[in-house]
């Protein structure tokens, strides 16, 4: 499920090619991937909990076999912020730490709270990953992260079952995606179901919408805010989200939406009878479906990338987590290459769950043909942008009740109020960019 997330620069020209290593002292030497460095000791901080954390300490202990660093792990919780904040404040940081807000990232960077990694793992990144990833681990034309997970949100979850009786197939166009809908809605299901409680939701469907709709260079800018929520590119995306969430296509309409929470929404896909017979959203949902409820992935429950729309390119809308370091000593920086390694991801993509945006972990590392096609997605599409309601202030981009969660539910609630919503978007994103 998606995590809060802040604000970050857009990413523009940088995508077109990639930044050169910047040779930024500071960080220690994390030495050859065989350096031994028995009896250190590191902290790596992160979020993550249950069988999340699980899979992860595979990767640690990895790390621990390959190097001798003795790694204790720390659980923060979601909002690892209000964890960090006061340990940076008192000088007990973690060595490590893994965050889910790449705003954090420039937060903690242009406060001096964090050590330039380009020393560490720079060639690694440079190897390994495309630009755009470079990109969003630097502060200043400083590298201070490494992004060691990705996310693809531009997928389209559906119940096999109901595409097969209802006679579709998946969509290679948007016009495509729609005529299915329509189809579905006629057999008798209703083709959509969105976890609107969740605002966010609402912001992933838009932003593939957009991306696709505007192009990229477009994307960048809004993000940015170098051109206003009521520009006609935004209006033109909203009407066509519109085509998308009407009423009698949403399980309960459009009140029941918004009171369905995320791991709802994807239990009514496979429901008996199914309530909806599909789903926008990234590849967490696989998840979801094998935890809560009987649906097999790759069998009952299948995927296919969002669609271009018109002459554009197929998007994808990507997230991710990203290491940093607080503190710079050998075993951490050696852990920070580590993690840039394509090593760690395979290790990591083993148990499922996990995506890599490093673009060298194998194919046969990930443990099915459903996994393998979302990540091949992910680390190969030429039109890759990082969430943009994520790179907002978190006010306007990742709050509950206010900004655009609450905006887009306000949406959904009447699709046609298109000038409307507009203006209420630039008016909030204008205040959070104002107060920043």
């Amino acid at each position: 499920m998606k995590r809060i997330m802040r604000p970050l620069v857009a990413l523009g020209a940088a995508l077109a090619c990639a930044l050169p290593a910047l040779g930024v002292a500071g960080a220690a030497s994390a030495g050859t991937p065989s350096q031994k460095l028995d009896g250190q000791k590191i902290e790596v901080a992160a979020v993550w909990t249950g069988a999340e954390q699980k899979n992860f300490k595979r990767v640690l202990d990895a790390f621990t076999k390959q190097t001798g660093v003795d790694v204790t792990f720390t659980s923060t919780g979601d909002d690892i912020s209000s964890v960090l904040e006061p340990r940076i404040a008192g000088g007990d940081a973690p060595d490590v730490a893994i965050l889910p807000q790449p705003g954090l990232l420039k937060d903690f960077a242009s406060r001096g709270a964090l050590k330039p990694v380009e020393d560490a793992a720079g060639a690694e990144v440079d190897k390994h990953y495309s630009p755009i990833w470079r990109t969003l681990g630097t502060v200043d034309n400083t590298l201070y992260g490494v992004w060691v997970k990705g996310a693809n949100k531009s997928l389209v979850w559906y119940n096999a079952s109901v595409f097969g009786d209802a006679g579709v197939k998946p969509a290679k166009t948007f016009d495509d995606l729609v005529s299915s809908m329509q189809t579905v809605s006629d057999f008798g299901v209703p083709p959509l179901s969105i976890g609107a409680a969740n605002g966010w939701t609402l912001t992933d469907i838009f932003e593939n919408i957009y991306l696709a709709q505007a192009g990229a260079d477009k994307y960048d800018q809004l993000t940015a805010h170098e051109i206003p929520w009521t520009d006609p590119s935004v209006k033109d995306a909203l009407t066509t989200m519109a085509k998308m969430v009407k009423s009698d296509w949403l399980p309960g309409g459009t009140n029941d939406t918004l009171q369905t929470e995320f791991p709802q929404s994807v239990q009514n896909m496979f429901s008996n009878p199914p309530k909806a017979a599909m789903e926008i959203e990234g590849d967490f949902v696989g998840a979801t479906i094998s935890g809560n409820t009987k649906a097999k992935v790759g069998t009952d429950a299948k995927v296919f990338s969002f669609p271009a729309i018109g002459s554009g390119e197929p998007p994808v809308v990507t997230g991710g987590d990203v290491a940093v370091m607080f503190n710079d000593n050998p075993a951490a920086a050696a852990f920070l290459k580590f993690m840039a390694s394509p090593k760690a991801g395979e290790v990591w993509a083993k148990p499922g769950g996990y995506i890599s945006p490093n673009k060298d972990v194998p194919q046969s590392a990930y443990p099915d043909k459903t996994t393998r096609q979302i990540a091949d997605a992910l680390v190969n599409s030429d039109n890759v942008r990082f969430d943009m309601s994520d790179q907002y202030p978190s006010a306007f981009g990742a709050t509950d009740g206010q900004g655009e969660w609450k905006l887009f539910q306000d949406f959904l609630s009447n699709p046609s109020d298109v000038d409307g919503i507009t203006q209420q978007l630039e008016s909030a994103a204008t205040q959070a960019m104002s107060s920043q």
